[in-house]
């Protein structure tokens, strides 16, 4: 499938989620990551690790049980950091980092799915949350000025990406002297067979597109970062079953942490001025 097809695909079926009007990022023959039909999006997003505090502290709306894992737990935002969130869907990680940033700090959420920008904003407007702003883009070119954020976040929409070296890359350029990447995504720990790697549905559903631990990190280290360590969590096995009954996926693929850091002034590139989208 071709980079177009694959990009209009998502879109389209994330859009529809948005929407409303599609209950999960999937066709009906398979679930995704997101709450399948037998599981309520609340409990779907505690078996993520979400607290009960998270859940209640975003509107409604803001939680549609997308994802894999939770990145809050180890992106350890600080006061007066600023947090770019890579795929930001309805703001539900977003809305979770802007009181750990604080009044100083600052929030950015991407997402190339007007639909999802729009109820994202809805929901930043509810909890009158000031230090957080939605910005339309794709994650392999980010609108996001050079050395712009402390910390870059994501759930499950890196595997999404057909050129994960090209999101990898805008990261690092993102990232300021230091500042660390802290993700949560879907591996390959064994090989896809091919009626798994070529069903589009897997491909929304974060499946098909997932790439191996060690070319993650490959990846990861050719785009300039170091400190790379990716955590896979063998325990996801009963979650990542759940958005495929029966097809044997958690057998290929689990959920994981993946961690770097972009080096400090001197040890790699030289700082630029910030541009305008800063």
């Amino acid at each position: 499938m071709e980079t177009t097809e694959i990009k209009e695909l998502v879109r389209t079926r994330y859009a529809s989620i948005a929407a409303g009007s599609v209950a999960d990022g999937c066709a009906p023959a398979a679930s995704s990551c997101c709450a399948p039909a037998t599981a309520t999006v609340r409990s779907k997003a505690q078996e993520m690790g979400y607290t009960a505090a998270e859940l209640t502290a975003v509107p409604e709306g803001a939680n549609l049980g997308l994802g894999c894992g939770n990145p809050q737990v180890f992106a350890a935002m600080k006061p007066g950091e600023v947090v770019v969130d890579l795929g930001s869907g309805a703001g539900f990680d977003c809305l979770l980092a802007g009181p750990q940033v604080g009044p100083t700090g600052r929030v950015i959420g991407v997402d190339m799915t007007h639909e999802m920008l729009a109820k994202a904003r809805a929901n930043a407007a509810k909890v009158e949350a000031a230090n957080v702003e939605f910005r339309l883009g794709e994650i392999e070119h980010l609108p996001v000025a050079d050395h712009t954020a402390d910390v870059i976040i994501s759930n499950c929409v890196v595997n999404l990406a057909p050129d994960k070296a090209q999101v990898f890359r805008e990261a690092f350029r993102v990232l300021k002297p230091g500042g660390r990447m802290a993700i949560s995504d879907v591996v390959n720990i064994a090989p896809l067979p091919d009626d798994l790697r070529t069903d589009p549905a897997l491909l929304c559903g974060c499946v098909s597109g997932a790439i191996s631990a060690e070319r993650v990190e490959s990846l990861l280290r050719a785009a300039g970062f170091t400190d790379v360590t990716i955590t896979v969590k063998p325990d996801s096995r009963e979650m990542i079953a759940s958005w495929a009954p029966g097809r044997g996926i958690e057998k290929c693929v689990a959920s994981a942490i993946i961690e770097a850091r972009k080096p400090l002034a001197g040890a790699g590139e030289t700082p630029r001025a910030a541009g305008c989208c800063a």
